[in-house]
C-alpha cells in the first residue's frame, strides 16, 4: 500500500544512478520503467517508488502529481529583446 508521503517522493525525488541520473522520479520515460518492470525493481523504497510511477503514467495520472514538485528557487525569466530601427 502506498502512502500520502509516496506521492510527495516521486515528486521531488532524483533517480540516483543510470542513464537517467538526476531525472525526477516522475519524469522518467516509461519504456524505461517498463525495462526495470521486465528486469526487476531495484530493492527497498526506490523499487516502490518506481512501480507507482509506473502505474501512474499507464493511467495517465502524472498531471496529478505535477503540483507536488517543489518550486524551483530561481526560476529564469525569460527576457524579451526590444527590437529598435533607427
Amino acid at each position: 500500500m502506498f502512502e500520502q508521503e509516496d506521492l510527495l517522493q516521486i515528486a521531488r525525488q532524483a533517480m540516483p544512478f543510470g542513464k537517467y541520473q538526476g531525472t525526477l522520479l516522475i519524469d522518467l520515460p516509461e519504456p524505461y520503467l517498463i525495462w526495470f518492470q521486465h528486469k526487476g525493481w531495484p530493492d527497498g523504497k526506490l523499487g516502490n517508488w518506481l512501480q507507482l510511477v509506473l502505474e501512474i503514467k499507464i493511467n495517465g495520472l502524472e498531471s496529478l502529481v505535477d503540483p507536488l514538485k517543489e518550486p524551483v528557487a530561481n526560476p529564469e525569466k525569460k527576457v524579451k529583446k526590444r527590437i529598435t530601427f533607427d
